[in-house]
């Protein structure tokens, strides 16, 4: 079943489903910071309110000084000009900084928690969900949230109160003015709520698109070499253009959107300019009003022109924001199908055995594990052999509950896996696949993955045991060298030392082990698979293994075809029942000989 993100249709997103986006990033973001914004709201206010105070200057400097001739009223009138302009200065420096400190805060604290959400989401969801779309909500959408705090927040404490000031100059000029000035605001609202939805439209196309380029790099940087050897690096390149070139589209066009509003405006501004001039001019040639009072209007107005083309524009702004907080809050109601019971029960201190009872599972419809039924004995080493499809690495998911089973039971000692808590259950299991994960850090973290309880005696024994005290010492840093992207400075062989010694240090009671020693030369895995199988004694292991060589000394032998156990038993006993097993066991002794034949 898919687990894909739904976003819905975006222009369904009414008012009050915005106005519950933002009480959301209010309440679980932004309230913790609610004197900082405060603070920084405070002196957005003192900086906004100095443009009301400068434009009313321009009444008693122009009446007084230039029309009156008094001297002693220029230098007051200079005086308290160099006023607004210094406290303008300082707090626009003082709120940009408060605000972004919070707004980078809240943005890392958002990515945080949606990460770890993110991790606790099951395999489905992961399959469904390529992990470029991921990257591009964490990062990307999450970047929204800086339009909140540095764009709304700015509006609402500093341009909405310079235009309050700014108005109430205008009004105490003359209200007729006014009114003459804003005649043109009404024939902008149904034009704006038209491009509101315009803008949404092309957000929501703009979030999904930079996730499918952000994919595209991921997949093209992790699979470098096969593009090399493929000649495909054209090919690639011409399909990352395509994307880029939708992206230029819709982001031309959200472009487009969101600077209408402005521009209406300002052809809004025009037209009531051109009434308070021919209206208020004619009353200044008849003496009915001074210069000062029309320049000091005029003054207000001009300044008024760029926090209302801003708070315009906050609408456009809005609409993009409202599309990623719409898709984030989207992404945290994303529930994981796989998680404990309310009331899990305790593991036992001595693990029994682990059986799978008539288990069931498919993909898609696609019927991966078919009654597969078989036990593996407390302390004791059970192989998994078949061919590539046969579900035994679908086996080690059931067993550690990376996906639930459709039908059956996997039982560890007489208890349901699905009773345990699934954090208590996992950590139950060490496991080493075939495809050694190593992360770019220093060899040392790789290893320890964050544990503080390793001492360097014991470290330098798992070392030893995985045999990755033979190149370690080679290495520029040695345990301090960097591992590289996904492992890449090391070997195939190296990166599985590496995380077979990560199994060692974890020494849980039961080990998993898929190919563990696919990846190294002869002599290396036989030193590797003789500290695995010191460390598997006493333990329930597991191992899954293409080389039936590696295999025949296991207290049992499970083959699996098409999802269902077809035989079990001993190497000796599958080999004198001539089945499945046997089978396997000829074809692989015979290209093995055929293949030491041609050698000779």
């Amino acid at each position: 079943m898919s687990r894909q993100i739904d976003d819905g249709d975006v222009h369904g997103l009414k008012s009050r489903d915005q106005a519950a986006l933002f009480r959301w990033l209010w309440r679980d973001y932004m309230r913790q910071h609610l004197g900082v914004i405060v603070l920084a709201g405070i002196l957005m206010s003192i900086e906004g309110s100095m443009l009301g105070l400068m434009s009313f200057m321009m009444k008693p400097l122009f009446d007084n000084v230039f029309v009156g001739g008094d001297t002693d009223a220029l230098l007051v009138v200079g005086l308290i000009v160099f006023g607004t302009f210094l406290a303008r200065a300082v707090t626009n420096v003082a709120q940009r900084v408060l605000i972004t400190r919070v707004s980078a805060r809240i943005i890392f604290e958002l990515q945080t928690r949606l990460l770890q959400h993110v991790m606790t989401l099951d395999t489905l969801f992961h399959q469904a969900n390529p992990p470029g779309a991921l990257m591009e909500r964490i990062r990307g959408d999450t970047g929204a949230i800086r339009n909140v705090s540095n764009v709304l927040i700015t509006g609402v404490g500093r341009d909405i109160v310079a235009l309050i000031s700014l108005l109430a100059v205008v009004l105490y000029i003359d209200w007729r003015w006014t009114v003459i000035a804003f005649v043109g605001a009404p024939l902008i609202v149904l034009p704006s709520l038209l491009v509101q939805r315009f803008v949404r439209e092309m957000a929501m196309r703009n979030r999904v698109n930079a996730g499918k380029m952000v994919t595209r790099l991921d997949e093209i940087f992790h699979g470098i070499t096969p593009i090399k050897l493929n000649a495909l690096e054209a090919y690639q390149a011409g399909r990352f253009r395509d994307l880029a070139d939708r992206q230029i589209e819709t982001e031309t066009r959200a472009s487009l959107g969101k600077a209408m509003i402005p521009a209406m405006i300002d052809i809004m501004s025009g037209i009531g300019f051109i009434g308070v001039l021919y209206f208020g001019g004619s009353e200044i040639i008849a003496g009915e009003k001074t210069v000062g009072e029309f320049m000091s209007f005029f003054a207000a107005m001009a300044l008024a022109f760029e926090p209302l083309r801003r708070l315009g524009g906050l609408s456009g702004v809005w609409q993009m924001t409202a599309v990623s907080l719409h898709r984030l809050k989207n992404l945290f109601n994303t529930e994981p199908n796989l998680i404990s019971p309310p009331n899990p029960v305790r593991l036992p201190e001595a693990l029994g055995d682990i059986r799978l009872e008539a288990v069931e599972l498919a993909y898609g419809g696609l019927p991966v594990l078919r009654g597969t039924t078989f036990t593996a004995e407390a302390g004791k080493t059970t192989a998994l052999v078949g061919l590539s499809g046969a579900g035994k690495s679908t086996v080690f998911n059931v067993l550690t509950r990376l996906v639930d089973i459709d039908a059956g039971a996997v039982m560890l000692s007489d208890t349901d896996t699905r009773a345990f808590d699934l954090a208590d259950l996992r950590g139950q299991f060490s496991m080493v696949t075939q495809d050694a994960l190593l992360f770019d850090e220093s060899l040392r973290e790789n290893i320890l993955l964050g544990r503080k309880d390793v001492t360097d005696a014991h470290l330098r024994a798992v070392m030893d045991s995985a045999h990755i005290s033979d190149f370690i010492d080679a290495l520029p840093d040695g345990l301090d060298s960097p591992a590289g992207p996904r492992g890449s400075n090391l070997s195939g062989g190296q990166r599985q030392r590496v995380a077979i010694a990560r199994a060692l240090l974890r020494d849980t009671p039961i080990l998993l082990l898929d190919e563990a020693t696919s990846a190294l030369d002869a002599q290396s895995e036989v030193i590797v698979q003789s500290a695995l199988e010191r460390l598997s004694h006493g333990r329930t292991t597991l191992v899954i293994a293409h080389r039936l060589s590696t295999v025949r000394s296991a207290d049992k032998i499970v083959v699996m075809e098409a999802g269902a156990v077809v035989e079990q038993g001993t190497h000796a006993e599958l080999l004198a029942h001539n089945g499945a097993y046997a089978e396997l066991y000829r074809l692989q002794f015979n290209e093995s000989n055929s293949v030491d034949g041609e050698a000779e």
